[in-house]
């Protein structure tokens, strides 16, 4: 079976108007996604965040009347002076195909640090001289951020590698997929606590701890659920907004003398970030990848 997929580029204001459109005029299918790679992290609670530039994508069968229906929508997208379209439709004939493989074929074992490996489900990390001592982190790519791939899930996944969690309690804030929670307990780590907003967050943590056999060391809790509590490691993977916000509830959760990671932050909100936590973390200096920082430190 084959399909037809009518993309076009329009502008933040409009992609949720132009969306409805196409689904109202019968397609299969309709997805919004980044269309000038704009990274786009854990938004804040009840927010329905959006790139300021949208690629909107319509999927229809390939049926006869089908073509005639994406012809018609091609010319009312071109003419339509409010679409705040960016770019002339683009119209793509998609043919069937195994999708499992399609992202096989890109989502390969990737290790962080000296032994922490993400590797698809089913696959060993591809340097025969690391598998003695790799740390698997067995994941897919799912509904929930993370699979080590951007540059701050990276810088974590590294910090995480590099950092004492024999034994240790770990707090992932804004866990997502459950990556860091799982990779702390992989290496070593006696329990963690994974917390998220977002419902398809908690739900795909609970799947992947599951699959990675960590499930029975790892609680998971919305905002308002999580109990007071001390632990000796605390990771946050979000954005610079929400990690001042959060500073005091950060701290506080942390043992003196715990360690703490905070990534989201490019490279220009370091500075604001920092020092929000100074007055109460030792800070170490920060980490860069791409345009994007981890800030580290100790609970003094």
């Amino acid at each position: 079976m084959a399909w037809l997929q009518l993309s076009i580029e329009v502008s933040k204001p409009d992609a949720e108007r132009i969306a409805a459109f196409l689904e109202d005029a019968g397609a299969l299918s309709v997805t919004l996604a980044d269309a000038a790679d704009e990274p786009q992290l854990e938004p804040g609670p009840g927010e329905t965040p959006l790139w300021s530039l949208v690629k909107v994508s319509a999927l229809f069968d390939a049926e006869p009347e089908s073509e005639a229906l994406v012809g018609r929508l091609v010319e009312q997208l071109a003419h339509e002076p409010r679409a705040g379209v960016t770019g002339p439709p683009l119209v793509e004939r998609i043919e069937d195909q195994v999708w499992e493989r399609v992202w096989l074929d890109t989502f390969k074992p990737t290790r962080f640090g000296r032994r922490l490996w993400v590797c698809p489900h089913g696959q060993d990390p591809d340097d025969p001289e690391a598998i003695a001592e790799a740390v698997v982190v067995a994941l897919d790519p799912g509904l929930a951020f993370g699979t080590g791939h951007h540059p701050t899930t990276a810088l974590c996944l590294e910090w995480l590698d590099g950092t004492p969690l024999a034994g240790k309690t770990v707090l992932d804030y804004g866990c997502g997929s459950g990556i860091l929670a799982i990779a702390a307990l992989r290496l070593g780590a006696a329990r963690a606590i994974a917390v998220d907003h977002d419902p398809q967050a908690l739900e795909a943590t609970r799947d992947n701890a599951l699959a990675n056999g960590v499930a029975e060391r790892l609680a998971i809790y919305g905002p308002d659920e999580v109990p007071d509590l001390k632990v000796d490691v605390t990771i946050a993977n979000i954005l610079a907004g929400p990690l001042i916000a959060l500073a005091p509830r950060l701290v506080a959760s942390l043992r003196p003398g715990g360690a703490l990671a905070v990534s989201g932050v490019l490279v220009e909100q370091v500075d604001t970030v920092r020092a929000a936590y100074a007055e109460r973390i030792a800070l170490a200096p920060t980490r860069l990848r791409e345009d994007w920082a981890l800030i580290g430190g100790t609970r003094i």
